[in-house]
Formats: C-alpha cells, structure tokens, sequence
C-alpha cells in the first residue's frame, strides 16, 4: 500500500513521496510527514548479510513507495558508491566502551554525505516521475555541514541550480574554504550577515512568498529544499541506525532483539529523529539520547516540556549545531500531539510568534523514549583529550559533544550495561583546531590549520581525507555577502530574474 504524506500544519495538503521530496516544504509552511511509520518487513537475521547498499533499499522502499523498485535501486547504486573511502560506508568503531557509528566517509567528510549523496537522485527521478518541466532550484541554509555536501551531490547535475546561505563567521575555516571553492556552473554560496536560524528563517519565507513563486515559474525555475525539513534527506538517515544494529548483531556484539541505545549530536533535530523512525519501525532501541551543545534548548524542552527561543546565540565549536529552531522537532511533536495539524500549527504559531511554546503533560509522557542533556565547551574539549589520551582514537567536537552527553546518561541513570552506538558525525580533520586544542592548545597553538591537519594525521595514525587535500590550494570561487534582508534579492540576480 502506497505511503501518503501530508503536512504538519494543514492534513488537507496530501502528496506522495515523490512530490514530497520535489516540493520540501509544504505550501503552509509546514513539513510533510507520513501517514503511518511502515515496519521493516526483513528480518535481523537477513538484514545481518546485507551490505550497506541493500540496507538502505530495504528501509527506503518502505517510505518511497512511488519509487519503483529499478529507480530506487539506480538512486541507491549512484549514490554510495567510490565517493566514500570505505566500502561499509558506515564503519562501527569501538573505543571505550562505546560504538562510534562513522557517519563521515562520504566526499565532504560529514554525516551529511549520507543522504545528500541520494537527494540529487531522487529529486530527478522525482521530477520525471511528475512531468516536471522547471528547473529545479535547491535552497538552502547550512550551520556548516549540509551547504557543502548539498553543492558537491547538485554540483553540475542537469536541470538543476544550487544556492546555499551560511552565517558568514559562524562555521569553521575548513567548513568555509570547502564551500567557497565549489566548483560548478549551477553553483552559488552566499555568506549572511547573521547566524544559521535567520539563514534558515530566510530560506523558509522564501518557499512561502508566492510572488517569488510566480517570478521563478515565468523564468522556468522551481524551489526545493536540501535541507533536513526535506523529506528525501530524512529518509536515508534512517538506513544507517538499521545497518549498525545489524551489523552489531553479526558481530555477536548483541543478541537477536537486544536493545540498544542512540546517542545523536542534535541540532536541527533530522539525525536523531531519523533514530526515532528507526526504533518506530522496530529496530530495537531502548533510549534515544539527544545531546546538546551550550545552546541546549532542546535540553530545557526534553527537560521541562517547553520549547523556548528566547536565549543568547552561542558560537561553539561545534558549529553545526548552533541552533535555536530546531526545524525537525516539529514532526516529532506533530505526533505526539496525535497528528492533530492543527494543534501542531498553533504550536507553530506560538514559536513564531512569542519564540516559545509549551506542550501538554499528555503530550510530554510521550517523551519517554528520550533523554536530553548538553556537554559544555570547556567539558567537550576535555572529551576529546581524556579519548585520545586512553585509546588514541580522534574524535570531532560534534561527536564529543554526544560522548560527554552520554557519560552523564550513564552517571544519571546508572545504565551502564545497554549497548551503545554514538552518531559520529563529522571527520576530526573538518574541526582540526579545535580539536587539535582540546588535545594540547600550547604545542599546537602556532600552527597554521594546514599544519594542524598534518599533525592530526600523525598522531591519529589516519591519512589525511581527499576533501581536505583538495582545498589545501584550491581558489576561492564564491565571495557574495549579503544582509538577511537581502537574500530574496541575492536569489533573484543568481537566477537573472
């Protein structure tokens, strides 16, 4: 039976998944969602003999069930393939009694490479599948991992255009330099004058501006999304919580339906809430940890029951997670509201409007699946170090953050027998300074980044990864910079309308 989707804020607008992915945000402004959460229809016992590839065709042909099975298999074999520079795709590393999940193989060297690998594939094959004669534009804002694994999957892919938004001083070098050098004709990188939620603001209101709809149609051009709001990058990530689980249970690491725990780095709420489809199809997950930077608002909403905005912006090192409007959270609360659209957009209202909402006792008990905490600044530079120090294994300040989250999960809850994968979502040598800091700020102080990466790689015994290498001298080919305000006007002159 074919999945329908329909918005968060408006159940009327219903579409299939094909035209969920081609539209990415609903025409209310809301996101689309399924209207049930399908089951995997494979055994543990099968899935343990799947690679990486087979893994995702069994839990994605159960959300894209316009696909047929040739599309959706061509999108899959295209996507992960000698891109990535391991075969597993998605490795499982153990150190220190936790399983690191490499989510960072990809071209970008991000978890993002997961599913942007894809979303070009399938917004082309979508496209066909709907008769659509625009090109199509890909609008995006990035905290710094999703603009440039978004421009390497679009760079140069026929029929489409790529314009991506990220806060000017608020990603790092490594993270700028690999976007400004996209090569690519139907590539554009623009740095804001602001941080990623009004980047993210902008792009929203945009999707929403029907005379900008009319302007982009009469020139034959359409806008979709390759943020996480889009259902096509949402889907993908849930393969790799499968994969691991499996592949935890091949090893003999756990028993057939054992239960295990998640531990995500959240931002904008996708990764994790991919975690949460998994365990709803019945992947056996037991807690679903979500771990929080300095700007912890999802803690305070795991915590207390309301979501509030109303906060100083903190710039950390981890910058992708440098949040404040968690886009995400808003299909989880949709069905903890009873996918009640109207509940969910009064909600909606409220956050847009005030820059909070609180959701009801009945709503909250339905959080029992979660746990949220947040790992500080000074406590995520120390994570790094005391790893390094006993196992000598390097890991980024994201998947830190998720670490130090995970050692106040175990202290608070005493549960330190359930088996434990982490989301390790970023390459170290994406963050080298602020890594190679928390290791010993004094002796590498000097350096200068390329340096550090040098570094890095000797004393993490790593090679150093291709996408590094590539912008050591690569020549800066986009240095637009403009105010919030401006962004529609930006958009307009890329496209000569």
């Amino acid at each position: 039976m074919d999945l329908i989707y329909s918005s968060t804020r408006n159940a009327k607008e219903k579409v299939t998944a094909s035209q969920a992915i081609l539209k990415g945000l609903a025409d209310d402004g809301g996101l689309f969602v399924p209207d049930r959460i399908p089951s995997l229809d494979v055994t543990i016992d099968e899935l343990a003999d799947m690679n990486y590839q087979e893994t995702a065709y069994a839990v994605m042909k159960q959300f894209l069930t316009d696909f047929t099975e040739e599309e959706l298999k061509d999108c899959i074999q295209k996507a992960y393939d000698s891109k990535f520079d391991t075969k597993e795709i998605a490795p499982l590393v153990e150190s220190d009694g936790a399983y690191y999940l490499e989510l960072f193989h990809g071209p970008t060297i991000a978890f993002k490479d997961m599913a942007l690998s894809i979303l070009p594939h399938l917004l082309i094959t979508a496209a066909r599948k709907n008769q659509v004669k625009n090109d199509i534009v890909i609008l995006t804002a990035t905290s710094g991992d999703t603009g440039k694994a978004a421009l390497a999957g679009f760079a140069d892919v026929k029929g489409t255009k790529i314009i991506v938004f990220y806060p000017k001083n608020g990603v790092s070098p490594i993270q700028e330099k690999q976007m400004v050098t996209q090569k690519g004709d139907n590539t554009y990188v623009v740095g804001i004058h602001g941080n990623f939620d009004q980047a993210q603001t902008g792009v929203k209101k945009m999707f929403q501006d029907k005379e900008l709809a009319a302007q982009m149609d009469a020139a034959g051009f359409q806008f979709s999304s390759a943020n996480s709001i889009n259902i096509g990058r949402l889907v993908p990530q849930i393969a790799y919580y499968v994969y691991a689980y499996a592949k935890l249970y091949k090893k003999g690491e756990i028993a057939k339906d054992e239960k295990i725990n998640v531990v995500v780095p959240t931002g904008n709420f996708g990764n994790i809430l991919a975690a949460f489809y998994a365990k709803n199809m019945g992947l056996p997950i037991a807690k679903l940890i979500c771990a929080s930077n300095e700007n912890k608002v999802l803690f305070d909403f795991f915590r207390t029951g309301t979501y509030d905005k109303n906060r100083e912006f903190m710039l950390t090192s981890s910058p992708s997670m440098d949040i404040l409007i968690s886009s995400n959270l808003e299909r989880l609360i949709y069905r903890i509201a009873g996918n009640d659209a109207a509940k969910n957009k009064e909600l909606m209202t409220a956050l847009t409007s005030d820059g909070a909402y609180a959701i009801t006792e009945e709503m909250k008990e339905q959080l029992a699946d979660f746990y949220g905490n947040y790992t500080s600044e000074a406590e995520t530079a120390k994570v790094i170090c005391d790893l390094y120090d006993k196992t000598g294994y390097v890991i980024d300040t994201h998947t830190a953050v998720a670490a130090g989250v995970y050692k106040k999960y175990k202290e608070e809850t005493k549960d330190t027998e359930t088996k434990t994968v982490i989301a390790s979502t970023a390459s170290p040598f994406k963050f080298t300074r602020s890594v190679m800091d928390a290791i010993d700020k004094e002796k590498y102080d000097s350096m200068t980044d390329f340096e550090l990466v040098d570094e890095l790689s000797r004393i993490g015994h790593v090679a150093v990864p291709k996408a590094i290498e590539e912008i050591r001298t690569a020549k800066v080919l986009h240095d637009t910079v403009c105010e919030v305000a401006e962004m529609p006007e930006v958009v307009k002159k890329f496209l000569a309308i």
